[in-house]
């Protein structure tokens, strides 16, 4: 009988022949076949198909029924595929509540969950299914870690809200919510904006932390170029998942491995279309955590501000500038933005999931005639790239400043404290913030948080007051992708590890200075340093009590996990 890959079944080797190979393995092929499995089964590959699927909220709720062609997809290509589910926590919905310390938590839990199920079921394969935010990075941490043949694919964003003929996404609702606030619309607009906003299945609509990442998949390697622009409920939807289950099982057959792809080239060329988009800065620390985790030391932090430099912003996408997802989509694509990267000179060639190079991909991008959501290089949205890095006495280990929506690059002013997001919200919210404040944020970092919550609360609520120009954020928390203004944000190391952060008081003078990458204080810092001692825990005990106590710095991607090059 001819087994896998043509070669005899006597001779064959897969790595789920650790489960189904040899009469040892007969208790385990019995429990398999109560599962439907023959012995056509034990010859071909195993496949996982692992989905962060839940109901809790319209970004991953579509994702049980992506399965459908996927595993028709790897059925006709030869292999049996497998479903495992993980957790998925809904940044969008926990937003300025508690639960948002589960977010950043939950990336960690979902990487390891996809390496304890398929390595501990010697699986050959995987595909990971994900949409809202931490459940994209998570995947490809774990593939780096296990480097065993994998492809991600996006469950794609959700269709644009309208309100009086305005195209909405889960952004405006926020902004709306400071907005009220502010007097300027009543309960009501609030309540219909609320409704409108978010009309189906699908991620986040801008370009969020949910659309970069996804976009970084594909400019990775990891993900079918085109497969993750197309939005959830897009009747395409099914054919690109097909083609991806397929896909999988080839990188199987052919031993393509994740950490051919993720290399300090690839990781360069997802940063650059990042900048070029005006991206999330979450996407720094997702992307320095996958480089963590594949043991590329090569890549740090630095290589964002130096991207961000020479990379102009062509995409034209919220959450600063006017389209959404389904826009650049429509537009064409990620491959779009590739195409004007290439042509431009400001990528490389790398290999990618399918078996074809990033840039014979690329080269079958098809632009919508007339279209005006992604610009060219002579003629940008923005000179300069979307984030820059800062050091200073402030963030010795650096922080991330994020310049989406708006063109300053200078903002000096004075400091005001607050030692939680819920705190600074109330004030807020109260209309206690002055044009020229400095808000300062801490307490907020991987391990005091913990979890590194995200402030969209506060800096949607400052647009709506119209404040975003006129004042500035620090926090050694995060920002949501759909955050802007002048917004600083992963400043390490974080108060709860005696960062300078958390020795600012009330009244100090703060410059941030982004030309010349410095944000300082006008204090003696050290001095007030003095005789600190670490706060006590906020957790005991439990999952937060560990991220806690195994965190590491922001400015190297706040991983829990213990890489090493192998």
């Amino acid at each position: 009988m001819s087994g896998f890959f043509g070669f005899k079944s006597e001779t064959m080797s897969k790595r789920s022949d650790a489960i189904v190979k040899g009469p040892s393995r007969a208790a385990a092929r019995a429990m398999l076949r109560a599962t439907g499995m023959d012995d056509a089964n034990f010859e071909g590959p195993m496949i996982a198909v692992f989905n962060t699927w839940t109901n809790m909220g319209p970004c991953n709720m579509d994702l049980d029924k992506l399965a459908v062609p996927v595993r028709a997809g790897i059925r006709a290509a030869g292999g049996t595929p497998v479903d495992f589910n993980s957790i998925a926590i809904s940044d969008g919905i926990t937003m300025g509540s508690e639960g948002m310390r589960a977010s950043l938590m939950s990336r960690e839990v979902i990487a390891d969950s996809i390496e304890l199920a398929v390595k501990g079921h010697s699986l050959d394969g995987v595909i990971i299914l994900v949409a809202c935010d931490k459940t994209i990075p998570a995947a490809a941490m774990a593939l780096a870690r296990m480097n065993i043949p994998g492809v991600v694919l996006y469950g794609g964003s959700i269709m644009p809200g309208n309100h009086k003929g305005k195209d909405l996404s889960v952004q405006d609702v926020f902004e709306a919510v400071g907005a009220c606030a502010a007097g300027i619309i009543d309960d009501a607009e609030l309540k219909d904006i609320e409704k409108a906003a978010c009309p189906g299945a699908g991620a986040c609509g801008g370009q969020f932390t949910a659309n970069s990442m996804a976009m970084a998949m594909t400019f990775l390697g990891l993900s079918p170029m085109g497969a993750n622009d197309v939005p959830a409920i897009s009747e395409d939807k099914n054919d690109s998942a097909y083609r991806a289950g397929q896909i999988v099982v080839e990188c199987v057959k052919e031993n393509r491995l994740p950490r051919e792809m993720i290399t300090k080239t690839s990781l360069m060329n997802a940063a650059i279309a990042l900048s070029a988009t005006a991206a999330s800065t979450n996407a720094i620390l997702h992307l320095l955590a996958i480089a963590t985790e594949a043991g590329v030391s090569d890549f740090n932090i630095d290589a964002f501000d130096s991207i961000s430099r020479s990379t102009p912003v062509i995409g034209d996408l919220k959450p600063g500038g006017k389209y959404m997802a389904f826009d650049l989509y429509a537009a064409g694509g990620s491959a779009l933005i590739g195409k004007r990267l290439v042509d431009d000179g400001r990528i490389d060639d790398q290999p990618t999931v399918t078996g074809r190079s990033l840039f014979e991909e690329i080269l079958e991008a098809k632009e919508a005639e007339g279209q005006d959501v992604v610009r060219q290089f002579s003629d940008p949205v923005k000179s300069r790239g979307g984030y820059g890095i800062l050091y200073g006495d402030l963030a010795p280990e650096g922080c991330v400043v994020k310049l989406a929506g708006h063109g300053a690059l200078f903002f000096e002013g004075i400091a005001r404290v607050f030692e939680s997001e819920e705190d600074c919200f109330e004030v807020v919210q109260n209309n206690g913030i002055q044009k020229g404040d400095v808000i300062i944020i801490r307490g907020e970092g991987p391990c005091g948080g913990p979890g590194m919550r995200e402030m969209l609360g506060v800096t949607a609520a400052l647009v709506g007051q119209d404040l975003a120009d006129h004042v500035a954020l620090i926090t050694d928390g995060r920002f949501s992708g759909a955050s802007y203004g002048f917004v600083i944000g992963h400043v390490a190391p974080e108060s709860a590890h005696g960062g300078p952060i958390a020795f600012v008081q009330d009244g100090d003078k703060v410059t941030i200075d982004v030309e010349a990458q410095t944000i300082n204080v006008d204090a003696d810092l050290k001095a007030r340093s003095k005789g600190w001692t670490p706060p006590k825990p906020k957790y005991p005990s439990g999952a937060y009590a560990k991220f806690a106590k195994l965190v590491g710095s922001a400015s190297k991607g706040a991983v829990t996990s213990f890489p090493f090059d192998n």
